[in-house]
Formats: structure tokens, sequence, C-alpha cells
């Protein structure tokens, strides 16, 4: 007990005499060291006042390569692991979905991947990956369709061999099909579960129109009428090797995975990839304008509230002030506009922000959202509408701006966290037929942005007169709630099963 005590004294005494030295330095009493202006100190000591200079990166520049059948390949080795990846982008999409068969393409995507191929039956090929330790995945978006084989170094020729019989010769097992159905039909029974989802489907209605491909949602009538006939015609139509760009990274050698990426797709012939066109968008009935209110009836205890309009694509020269405006407005969260004005002052909402999805084919989307009390969905809607009001009424603060420019910078280089995400990011942005060096671009570009860039872009792009106003929540006390901003009209959710 006493030998514990004493040694406890000691620790005790060292570190009275660290503190003191410490402190005796800080004051400037060694002679050695000169004492410093106070303002000097006070700068050292509040981290809010350290300033560092910009972030330069240089992300590592995989090679790129075309076979001779018009396959696109990247190739970027990383040696640390014994693994290897492999990506491929398809140009694909469901917005070739027939209108009365609406979940062609995002069917085909599933059972690309869990019907089997031409040499192996779906069961074969789980099995065959379990014993592999491998995963393949395959999904088609709107405008893309993805696939990703994860295989350890020593498997990649016989992991290679069945993704690419997956890519080139799915087999649409009839069993797995109907399966694949079935969990689509039950997830279409249940999307009304939720009213953040809904809110989200419906927003997008509500902007491009429930008929475009960014839009429509496939129905338990449009499922059922798909055959494997369907699915066998689409992948025939719209996969083809020139159609593809293929990612690569991981343990290999350039020469040795050239060579097995021909043997596996040498064989394949090219097709005719379909253009990507999409419809226009619907007449913007708020051009005159007046804000549009929609509500949709749901038995909540809180209003899932929507507000906002189309914006600009992402080559569009005002996207960089817009992605700034964004951050500052709510899309940086905590420091953001919307959450110090509606949760932290007002108390108003758990969650608020704002988000700009710029579009690549078609004009993007500027929105804002929130959850609140249904007592307080008036104050919400009028406080999002004076915040954005506010950004084209008068310039941002020199702080805000220097802030949400510093985000961004700092923020450029997770786009580069591994070879993979090099590649991916590469691969998009051929893909949108984008410059290799966009993003590079785009950084360049903030940080040359003034107030009175914002300011000008904010006055262009941002209509807070054009808003189309979305809530889901009880609609006898809504009604009378949403139409203090303009004629309200209940859409009505079909029934679903």
């Amino acid at each position: 007990m006493s030998g514990r005590a004493s040694h406890s004294t000691r620790s005790f005494v060292s570190l009275v005499a660290v503190v003191m030295v410490l402190a005796w330095l800080l004051a400037g009493c060694h002679p050695s060291l000169p004492t410093l202006p106070q303002t000097v100190q006070l700068a050292q000591a509040d981290p809010r006042q350290m300033r560092f200079e910009p972030v330069e990166f240089n992300p590592p520049e995989p090679e790129r390569i075309v076979l001779e059948n018009g396959l696109v390949v990247y190739l970027l080795e990383d040696h640390e692991l014994p693994l290897a990846t492999i990506t491929a982008t398809i140009r694909t999409g469901a917005w070739l979905d027939p209108q009365d068969k609406i979940g062609l393409a995002a069917l085909a995507g599933v059972t690309m991947r869990t019907g089997g191929t031409g040499r192996m039956s779906a069961a074969e090929v789980d099995e065959e990956l379990e014993r592999l330790a491998a995963q393949i995945s395959v999904g088609i978006g709107t405008e893309s369709g993805s696939a990703m084989l994860d295989v350890l170094k020593k498997d990649l020729p016989h992991g290679l061999r069945i993704f690419a019989d997956i890519l080139m010769t799915p087999a649409f097992d009839p069993a797995r099909v109907e399966l694949a159905k079935l969990q689509a039909i039950e997830a279409i029974r249940r999307r009304q579960d939720q009213p953040q989802s809904i809110a989200g489907r419906e927003f997008a209605k509500f902007l491009y129109g429930a008929t475009h491909p960014y839009a429509r949602e496939n129905t338990v009538v449009s499922v059922t009428r798909i055959s494997r006939d369907d699915l066998l015609a689409f992948h025939a139509r719209t996969v083809h090797p020139n159609g593809i760009i293929l990612g690569v990274t991981g343990d290999f050698e350039k020469a040795s995975m050239l060579a097995a990426l021909r043997e596996a797709f040498g064989a394949w012939s090219r097709g005719e990839v379909p253009p990507i066109v999409l419809p226009p968008v619907e007449a913007d009935e708020a051009r005159d304008g007046k804000k549009i209110v929609r509500l949709i009836g749901k038995g909540t205890s809180q209003t899932h509230l929507r507000a906002g309009h189309l914006s600009v694509k992402e080559n569009d020269p005002d996207y960089p002030a817009l992605s700034l405006l964004n951050d500052i407005l709510g899309g940086s969260s905590f420091r953001s506009r919307l959450f110090q004005d509606v949760r932290t002052k007002q108390g108003l909402a758990y969650s608020v922000g704002s988000r700009l999805q710029a579009g690549v084919r078609e004009q993007g989307v500027w929105l804002m959202r929130a959850e609140t009390k249904l007592a307080s969905t008036q104050e919400v809607i009028s406080r999002l509408v004076a915040n954005m009001e506010r950004l084209r009424e008068q310039p941002v603060t020199d702080a805000e701006l220097a802030e949400a420019k510093e985000a961004f910078v700092n923020s450029f280089v997770f786009s580069f966290t591994s070879p993979s995400s090099i590649v991916s990011r590469l691969i998009g942005l051929e893909y949108d037929g984008l410059p290799k060096d966009f993003l590079q671009q785009l950084r360049d570009k903030v940080v040359k942005l003034t107030k009175e860039d914002l300011l000008r872009a904010a006055r262009t792009h941002l209509h807070p007169d054009r808003l189309r106003i979305l809530a889901v929540g009880p609609p006898e006390a809504l009604a009378g709630v949403l139409s203090s901003f303009g004629e309200v009209k209940e859409i009505k959710l079909p029934p679903e099963g």
C-alpha cells in the first residue's frame, strides 16, 4: 500500500513540475525564448484563427486502353492487398423502358446477376462465387447500368470468366425471374409506408412530370407484364462491348490483365449502342410567377416538406457559384443558414437543409426540405422562402464565402481517396461527356468566385416566386395552412397491391 502511495506522490510531483516549466516557458521567462506579442499568442491559441494554404493534390493517372471490339478499359495498379476490383459502366438504362413495362431495365439488372449464364446455372454461379469468396453485383438505373467484381488476386481468372459471362450471356433463369418480379411487386406494395420516400418520389413527378424517366414508377401491372423474353431482348439490344467502360484496380500486372480481358471479352462482337435521348420536360406551370402547392394526404404527426424548382446542368457556367450558394443556404448542415435559422434559433424542425442536384443531360434540381410539427408548417415554409429570397437580395458574408470555398476545395481530395475512386470518377466523366479534368476546373473556378458572382447567380437561377411546394401530412390539418402560399391541389396516391 505504501509503495503505491509513494509512486502516486512522485507522479503528482513530476506532473506539477512539468506544468510549472510549461507555464514559465509560455510566459516568456526563458532568456533564449523571446516573448511573443499578445496578439500573436492569441492567434496561436485560437484554432478558429488558423489559416492554411489551399489543398494541392495531384492524383495518379490511370491508363486508358480501347480493346479491338470497342471495350474501353481504365487500369490503375495497387499492390497493397492481393485483391482486384473490376467495374463495368454500361450505356443502358430505364429511360429505354416501354411505357407499359416500366421496371424492365431494373429487373434485367437484378436477374443478370441472379439468373445464371450460358455456361453455368444460377445455383452454380452462387456456389462458385461463395467458394471463391468473390462478389459480383449488377444494377441498372435511369441512365446507366453498372456491374462489379471483387475477387482475390489468385482467383482473378476464374472470377473474371464468371463476370464476363454475366455481362455477355445472362440466362435469365425463369424461376429467378419470377422471384425477382415477386420481390419488385412486394416493394411496390410497401412504397407508401414511408412519408419521406413519398415526398421524394412525388416531388420528382411534380418537377419533371409523371411520365418522364427521372420520375416515372413501376407498378404491379407493369412488372407483371414483363417476361423472360423481354429481358433477353432488352439485354441483346442495349448491352454491347463498345457501350461499356471497364475500371480495373488492385493487385495485377498490366500485360497479364490485358491478356485476361481479351480472352474473356475478345469474342464479344460490337453492337449498335442506343444513344441516351430523354424526352423534354413538361411545360412549367410556374413560369407566370406563381407558386404551385401540392398536398399528399398521409396520417402523420408531422409535415414532410419539399420546396424547389428545376435548375442548371453540371456544365453551366454558374454551377460553381450555385454550389457555394447551396452550401451556404442548407447544404453544409450545422453551419448553414437554414439549420441556424429554422432549427437552432427558431426550434421549428429537427431536420432541414437544401440540395443542388445538377443535371447532365437534363435540367437539375434545387430543393429545400424540412420535417416539422403540423402547427409550425406555415412558419417553416415562410422561413425557407425568406432565406432563399435573402440570397437574391444581398451578398453573402465574407466569412460564409470563405468557409464555403474552403469546404469545397478541401472536399476535392475525397473524390480520389483510393485507386477505385479515381478510376470511377474518370469513368463517370467520360460516360457523361465531360473533360477528365472537370473537377480540377471546377475547383479552380470556385477559388476565384466573389460575393458579387454569387449574388448574380442567385438572381439569375433562384426563383422564390416560382417555387413548387409539396407537403405530406394530414390534409385536414394542412389544407388551410398551405393555401396562404398558393392554390392547393391534393395528390391522390394510387392504391398499391
